[in-house]
């Protein structure tokens, strides 16, 4: 089985990433399977998820709260869920297309704000020289 592909989050609006390591999810099974068996430890700053697609998410079976960003078509956010402990269930967001789970505060170490522009591009670094989507 192929590795997953890796990718960035930079959010434009506030021109700082959210993920220089993103890993997507787009497959039936990397989507089911989610950061489980992931440690709290290895879930720091710079890491991420991103689920394609994607319109809701839960922590059951999670160990360690996460933030939660969700994206519309274009990636604007289009809603957000700091610190979803685990054992819990976010909501389901009907304009949303696609779904980031990041470190708890990372959105507000960031400022993440509804509407914001999100670009999502291939890559584990995301420097500006990469960023071109």
């Amino acid at each position: 089985m192929p590795a997953p592909a890796k990718a960035y989050a930079y959010n434009q609006t506030r021109q700082t990433y959210l993920a220089t390591e993103l890993r997507v999810a787009d497959t039936h099974r990397s989507r089911f399977v989610g950061l489980l068996g992931t440690s709290a430890r290895d879930f720091v700053s710079g890491k991420g998820l991103w689920i394609v697609p994607c319109r809701g998410v839960h922590t059951l079976g999670m160990r360690f709260a996460i933030d939660v960003v969700y994206l519309d078509s274009g990636k604007a956010v289009v809603h957000v869920e700091q610190n979803l402990a685990p054992w819990r269930l976010a909501p389901v967001r009907l304009r949303a297309a696609s779904v980031m789970e990041l470190p708890p505060n990372t959105i507000r170490q960031t400022d993440t704000r509804i509407g914001d522009a999100i670009e999502i591009g291939m890559g584990t670094r995301g420097t500006a020289d990469e960023r071109s989507s």
